[in-house]
């Protein structure tokens, strides 16, 4: 428990921590477990003490699209809406490698907005946090042509993960990015021709020069 109150001590007064050790459900997830999905319903609100979350959303044909990326000591504003209002999920989470949570009950939510003005400015933030990602996106795919926007997903793709290598389909790519697979195959292949990456079966590997 001292490693939960290392990881938050930073955030929130002691006496909320020790209600979040104590209320608070300690679960881990592999990479590519559905921690939330679409249609149920949210009874808990993740706050992620390690590893990385993807958040998706589908448009009105089943299209997923990308939303954002949450890591260490973030939370899911969507998640936490549809937990306060008892709605059914619109977002689907999903590990992008070994994570771990304190999923935080939805009755306490409320409450600690109350109690606690630590918690009430993190809620606070976090939502304006996602709603900026939120305002960048939209930006991206209005005024930034596809290879800018694959160029930029890549980076943002290493950036959570650490790693110079990405283990994804030309396909999952297309569908994070609400593209075709034939597009994105066709720039993945411009990219390698400028000797910016090279490609695998099911791997991209970003080189120094990307």
């Amino acid at each position: 428990m001292s490693n939960i109150k290392d990881k938050l001590k930073h955030i929130f007064e002691p006496k909320l921590i020790d209600e979040i050790i104590s209320i608070g459900n300690r679960m881990t997830f592999n990479e590519g477990d559905v921690i939330m999905d679409y249609g149920k319903k949210i009874k808990f609100m993740p706050l992620i003490l390690s590893g990385t979350i993807r958040v998706m959303r589908k448009d009105e044909e089943d299209r997923e699209i990308l939303l954002y990326y949450l890591s260490s000591n973030e939370s899911c504003a969507m998640a936490y809406t549809c937990c306060m209002d008892a709605r059914k999920s619109e977002i689907k989470a999903i590990a992008e490698d070994s994570v771990e949570i304190i999923a935080i009950p939805h009755e306490k939510l409320d409450e600690w907005l109350v109690k606690f003005p630590s918690w009430k400015s993190y809620i606070f933030n976090s939502f304006t946090q996602r709603f900026n990602e939120l305002l960048k996106s939209i930006e991206s795919i209005a005024f930034h042509k596809l290879d800018e926007r694959l160029i930029k997903y890549l980076k943002n793709k290493t950036k959570v993960t650490g790693k110079s290598s990405i283990l994804l389909s030309h396909n999952q790519i297309a569908e994070e990015m609400g593209t075709s697979r034939v597009v994105i195959s066709r720039l993945l292949k411009q990219l390698e021709n400028d000797k910016k990456l090279l490609l695998y079966r099911n791997e991209i590997k970003l080189l120094s020069t990307f």
